[in-house]
């Protein structure tokens, strides 16, 4: 979903509280009228809006009564700093995804949970007919126990790990700012230091071609071009045989 669509949705309260609510529980629409205080035919609106941007969907129980639930999971992230502003969404990957071989700058501690039992083969059944609906019950028992004690585990050690990616983030948050602010330090306070800041990595990670740069940062070959030659006016970069590099 595009996140401009998204955060249009989301900038009406009564939608947010809608979500809000669904998020607790499938709703019928009288339900969610009176949750809000407001009309059936505004609550029909907001829901349609709503499903027509695939953030819900209903089902009919069997009594004919429409619920509304949300239908999917959907992150949203806004930035807005002195450097920029920008709003990107995101589904859930999936749980397999190889997130080590992904994110080769962070290290996460991540123990694989299964939460299959475990089969112990025909080994230690009871072998008195009398004993053993009692004994398949109580393993039943601890085998249930278990399996909630093994979720409960992860669902802490998850919001934990939450926790920590909110604050990691807010750091790269700051060093970046940190970072802009320097590179303005050095073009002035009407540069564009982001954009400024992709052509000397551009620079640094290229062969230092004018295309090269251009594909890496994917952005028009003119604004580039000037970009680059600020830079060089900058005593930032220098060019030699046509081939960008840094100065120094």
């Amino acid at each position: 979903m595009d996140s401009a669509v998204l955060l249009d949705l989301l900038g009406n309260e009564n939608r947010r509280r809608i979500l809000r609510l669904l998020s607790h529980k499938p709703c019928y629409v009288t339900e969610i009228s009176e949750y809000l205080g407001v009309s059936p035919k505004a609550v029909i609106d907001h829901l349609r809006k709503l499903e027509d941007a695939g953030l819900i969907e209903s089902h009919t129980d069997d009594r004919r009564r429409k619920y509304f639930h949300i239908a999917r999971d959907v992150r949203l992230e806004v930035n807005v700093s002195r450097h920029g502003f920008g709003t990107k969404s995101a589904y859930p990957a999936n749980p397999s995804l190889d997130i080590q071989g992904r994110c080769p700058h962070m290290h996460i501690d991540l123990e694989l949970r299964s939460l299959e039992p475990t089969a112990d083969g025909d080994g230690d059944a009871a072998t008195v007919d009398g004993d053993a609906g009692t004994g398949d019950a109580a393993r039943g028992a601890d085998d249930r126990r278990g399996d909630l004690a093994q979720l409960a585990a992860e669902f802490d050690e998850l919001q934990d790990l939450e926790n920590e990616l909110s604050l990691a983030q807010r750091w790269v948050h700051g060093r970046m700012s940190e970072l802009l602010d320097r590179v303005n330090d050095r073009l002035g306070v009407d540069a564009d230091s982001r954009f400024y800041a992709k052509l000397l990595a551009a620079v640094t990670s290229t062969d230092g071609s004018h295309r090269a740069v251009v594909e890496e940062v994917d952005a028009d070959p003119q604004a580039v071009e000037d970009g680059l030659q600020r830079l060089a006016d900058a005593d930032l970069l220098a060019r030699e045989s046509g081939r960008w590099r840094l100065a120094g």
